[in-house]
């Protein structure tokens, strides 16, 4: 009878059956309701299936009834080898956060210190992989966090910069390694328009754009209109800019997209450009640059002596040409580099006192004198670009006071800075043209609907 079935399964049927008798001599005796274990014995495929069975209470002890197992059932192969259930990943252990608001004073040391942890491991942070290095370099206002694992160990420190940066740094098997984070933020377009009747600033507040909003929106037209002096009251400008959003809620302002001034009835228009090699800047409707070759004014102060060559000198009390404008302004206010050129002198300048000198090309230079110090790194032969700090505002040599001398020549002779024709920078290339045109047309009419739309509230307001 043996010889009718496999060898195989005869040694199957031998493992069910001790089991089954060891299961037997195992079970309750008592009116408990226990697990039970039941045996599938497939022949065919010559495999033992194992599931468990409940058995009921009660003095007879009731019918059995199958469970639906948690996870598959174990299957024994025909040569008995049981194959274990895949066991689930091990969930990481929670980590436990503490954090400092970091405050003028504070450094790098006293905070590991009051988390708990000594400069050794602070070190062991700051000489990790990738950006960890960065963590030194603090301002105040930014939230530092340490975190801890199950054992008190430093596990990761995480230093937030603002709402958009934040430099993470874990501990790896390797070390710690540290990389920055960053957010971004969806843009939605905003309008505001305003009317001037004391100054720009205070105009642009009211029309609910931010300071620095507004030394933008100076900043594109100030090539051509001067603000401390040629803005008049009745001017008008409206901006279309990016308004800034994280998790739905409004956080902060981004670039201007287009803008429109009229000053003294004089339309100026100017539409933010990206090319097709990923410069941005602001052009005209019509591809003509809005930035100068030139800034009309190197530092943003009063007139406190013009161009003037009838002018008597204030100190030496003789008739001398006022060949440059003095600009009045705090010692150490920065001063700018009015055009790109090269640094044709730089040092004491006699009556100039400390005195910077810039060629422009062939025919033009300029010159800035009085500076209580000259820039970082200007000297001789070196390069410098346009808005560049090149000195700080003083009173060096000739001077009743702390001001900036600027001087604005042409092959030698000297020009009115603020009255000059200022050459343009370059225009856009004709063979950008094609695409600076649908960009273009597609952003004023962006602008137009933003303004007809502001327009019919500003009309339903006064109704």
């Amino acid at each position: 009878m043996l010889k009718m079935f496999p060898k195989t399964h005869i040694t199957i049927a031998a493992v069910a059956g001790v089991m089954v008798t060891a299961a037997a001599l195992m079970s309750p005796s008592s009116n408990v309701e226990a697990k039970r274990i039941s045996y599938a014995l497939d022949l065919e495929q010559g495999t033992l299936a194992v599931s468990e069975l409940i058995e009921g209470s009660g003095a007879s002890g009731g019918p059995l009834a199958t469970l639906e197992p948690q996870s598959p059932a174990a299957v024994i192969p025909a040569r008995g080898k049981i194959t274990e259930p895949e066991h689930q990943a091990a969930v990481e252990p929670e980590l436990q956060w503490q954090a400092f608001e970091i405050r003028s004073g504070d450094t790098l040391s006293t905070l590991f210190k009051k988390a708990g942890f000594n400069d050794r491991i602070m070190l062991s942070v700051i000489h990790g992989d990738g950006e960890a290095e960065k963590l030194q370099r603090l301002y105040a206002g930014e939230t530092i966090r340490f975190a801890t694992d199950s054992l008190g160990d430093l596990a990761a420190v995480e230093l937030q910069r603002n709402r958009l940066e934040t430099l993470k740094i874990q501990r790896t098997e390797d070390g710690f390694q540290g990389q920055t984070h960053l957010r971004e933020p969806e843009a939605r377009p905003a309008f505001a328009a305003g009317e001037i009747d004391g100054s720009l600033y205070l105009a642009a507040r009211e029309a609910g754009l931010d300071d620095r909003l507004t030394m933008e929106l100076a900043g594109i037209f100030g090539w051509d209109i001067d603000f401390v002096y040629d803005v008049r009251k009745g001017d008008r400008f409206e901006v279309l800019y990016e308004a800034l959003y994280l998790d739905g809620e409004r956080f902060g302002t981004g670039r201007i997209l287009s803008a429109r001034f009229v000053n003294q009835g004089e339309e100026n228009v100017a539409i933010l450009y990206t090319d097709s090699q990923g410069e941005s800047d602001y052009y005209t409707p019509t591809g003509k640059s809005m930035r100068k070759a030139f800034l009309r004014t190197p530092i943003n102060a009063r007139i406190s002596s013009p161009f003037n060559l009838q002018r008597r000198h204030p100190v030496l009390n003789v008739v001398r040409p006022h060949e440059g404008t003095d600009y009045a302004a705090p010692p150490g206010t920065p001063i700018k580099a009015a055009g790109s050129g090269r640094v044709r002198f730089a040092g004491w300048k006699g009556g100039y006192g400390r005195a910077v000198v810039l060629q422009h090309g062939d025919n033009i230079t300029t010159l800035y004198a009085h500076m209580s110090r000259i820039g970082k790194g200007i000297k001789s032969g070196v390069k410098v670009k346009q808005g560049q700090t090149i000195g700080y505002v003083g009173s060096s040599g000739l001077a009743t006071g702390p001001h900036l001398h600027y001087e604005f020549r042409v092959n030698g002779a000297p020009k009115n800075s603020r009255t000059v024709k200022l050459p343009d920078a370059k225009p856009i290339p004709a063979s950008e043209m094609s695409r600076f045109k649908q960009v273009t047309g597609q952003r004023i009419a962006q602008f137009d609907r933003f303004r007809e739309s502001n327009q019919r509230v500003a009309l339903a307001g006064n109704e």
